[in-house]
């Protein structure tokens, strides 16, 4: 499955708490939830046939800019989220240093 990865855009879904990219046959989405000033990831997912292609990435990009934006701190509860931050030190600051010992390590 061919696509350009520049033009997929991300929507938010703020009824479902997510961020979503629509796609042929399928969704890929990463999920939150809000409590107490802090935007809370809890799950990424990516359709089979659209994995490792940088879908997840560009939609935790998407949410974490959305986070900074509005003045939330991050809790990557998923390992997707987490293991993005680890690698994103762009981002790091987001999450408190009790959130980055539990759960980036650092």
């Amino acid at each position: 499955m061919d696509f350009d990865l520049q033009a997929l855009a991300v929507f938010h879904n703020e009824p479902e708490s997510r961020f979503e990219i629509a796609l042929e046959g399928g969704l890929a989405l990463a999920t939150y939830r809000l409590r107490d000033g802090r935007m809370i990831f809890n799950h990424t997912e990516v359709p089979i046939g659209f994995e490792g292609r940088g879908i997840a990435g560009k939609i935790t990009r998407a949410a974490l800019d959305y986070a900074r934006a509005q003045n939330l701190r991050v809790v990557p509860a998923c390992p997707y989220t987490a293991a993005f931050l680890k690698k994103h030190a762009e981002y790091q600051d987001l999450v408190l240093p009790e959130d980055k010992q539990r759960f980036l390590n650092i």
